[in-house]
């Protein structure tokens, strides 16, 4: 056994941080891109044509959050080849296994963090963005220096909790061919008629990964907690 963890940690390790965390990073950073974008236009105020961009938003929402993530990644990698529209997409939407996995997470991840910003911003109170327009400041200067900062402090907690559930997620991306630490795990085990062993290993590199993860967000917490006293 120990022989077997020995020559198959360093494998492991490498499929971890060349494919998980560069995947859970990235999409990280594309769905809070998403996620506020998402929430600003579902706050928004504003009439007329700008309702159906408000509906698409609220759609996009409860369509990733109603579906599971599974299989949303099989619909982008394995589905969108069979979108064949003639003259447009004849050949359908091929996407590499990582650009798949990069676009789904993201998608799946924006929905969720969209709904976390979205209470964070609202519960900035009404008379902050009153008092700063009072002085002249846009709507946008007012949520760049006053709201976000705000809402982003308070959003900490979810959206780092939401960061380590997605390190895990990433284990999905095995099912669409993507070679991260369990699909690596798997390979290993088909090898060694060791599943119990390498499937082990890898649930404690996750956890080892996901505590680094939680000790990072405590200090965040502590520092920007420091700072706003």
């Amino acid at each position: 056994m120990w022989e077997t963890i020995q020559s198959s940690l360093p494998q492991l390790l490498a499929a971890g941080f060349k494919y998980t965390i560069p995947l859970a990073i990235i999409s990280f950073f594309f769905g809070l891109l998403i996620a506020l974008l998402t929430a600003l236009v579902r706050l928004s105020r504003q009439g007329g044509a700008f309702m159906i961009l408000k509906w698409l938003a609220r759609f996009y929402v409860w369509l990733f959050r109603s579906t599971p993530l599974l299989v949303q990644l099989f619909i982008v990698f394995f589905g969108l080849p069979y979108l064949r529209i003639k003259g447009v997409l004849p050949h359908g939407i091929k996407l590499a296994p990582f650009t798949a996995g990069i676009i789904t997470f993201s998608l799946n991840t924006g929905a969720y963090a969209s709904e976390t910003l979205r209470a964070d911003i609202a519960a900035v109170p009404r008379g902050q963005w009153e008092a700063a327009s009072s002085i002249g400041m846009t709507r946008w200067q007012v949520l760049e220096r006053i709201v976000l900062p705000q809402a982003l402090r308070i959003a900490l907690p979810p959206l780092s909790n939401s960061f380590i559930s997605l390190v895990k997620d990433t284990s999905l991306a095995a099912s669409i061919t993507i070679m991260e630490m369990f699909a690596v795990s798997q390979q290993i085990a088909a090898e060694n008629y060791q599943p119990l062993v390498m499937y082990t290993l890898v649930a404690v590199i996750y956890a080892i990964f996901t505590t680094i993860l939680s000790y990072l967000q405590g200090y965040l917490e502590r520092r920007l907690g420091t700072q706003a006293k």
